[in-house]
């Protein structure tokens, strides 16, 4: 079979079926081989994906404690951290951050699985502007309770 796809007048170089089929070949082989295999172990990857909205939604929100904005997060955090947290509600310190002076941005570190339902990530919090430059991290403690990851406890 040697059907030729030509355009009138151009500089295109015409291929035969066979050549096409060897260039997809090559094309999806280069492309399986120089793809980067997923290291992370599963446990990671569930709960990395808490970790990310929940940080995201309190970037993107007032980060002031209160018992309303304790409640709008409540979906991303055990029970046991939503009591204690209720009970801490006056001042300015933020729990997630573990400052007042509030970072200007974050990214989600290193895993450690310590249990098939236990992890903790690394939390890296920027400040940048003019005069500094500035980071500092946490760890976020993510347990999975009835089939959800859900943030249990952050320390310095």
């Amino acid at each position: 079979m040697n059907f030729k796809f030509q355009i009138p007048n151009s500089k295109f170089r015409v291929l035969s079926a066979k050549s096409f089929l060897l260039f997809t070949l090559y094309f999806v082989l280069f492309t399986l081989a120089c793809s980067v295999p997923n290291l992370e172990k599963p446990e990671c990857t569930g709960s990395r994906e808490t970790v990310k909205e929940f940080y995201s939604y309190h970037f993107g929100s007032d980060m002031k404690p209160s018992k309303e904005n304790l409640q709008k997060r409540e979906k991303f955090l055990t029970n046991e951290l939503q009591q204690n947290l209720a009970e801490q509600t006056n001042g300015a310190k933020d729990y997630f951050t573990a400052t007042d002076d509030y970072p200007k941005a974050f990214r989600i570190g290193s895993c450690e699985v310590v249990n098939a339902n236990k992890t903790v990530f690394q939390i890296v919090f920027f400040w940048r502007d003019d005069t500094r430059s500035e980071q500092r991290e946490v760890k976020a403690e993510v347990v999975k309770q009835n089939d959800k990851w859900l943030i249990d406890k952050v320390t310095n």
